[in-house]
């Protein structure tokens, strides 16, 4: 399960913060795209706002760098 976001403007170089999300704790239509994971991962902005969410760790930091990001480790 993917989400696309167009990343732009301010968003560009800042740092974004990748964090595990379990699947339960998602509302029911999320849940119901996300297949057999228990486990999504989860890019928001320094804000706290969500811009993506991906199915592994590794995607969520690949799509952060792939949009000038900087992605760190959010627990």
């Amino acid at each position: 399960m993917d989400h696309i976001f167009e990343f732009e403007g301010d968003e560009a170089k800042a740092i974004v913060y990748v964090r595990p999300i379990q699947v339960k704790d998602l509302p029911e239509e999320l849940q119901a795209q996300t297949g057999e994971l228990s486990v999504i991962y989860a890019v928001h902005d320094g804000d706290g706002q969500r811009l993506a969410l991906v199915g592994d760790r590794k995607l969520a930091f690949a799509l952060a760098r792939q949009h000038d990001l900087s992605p760190e480790n959010a627990h």
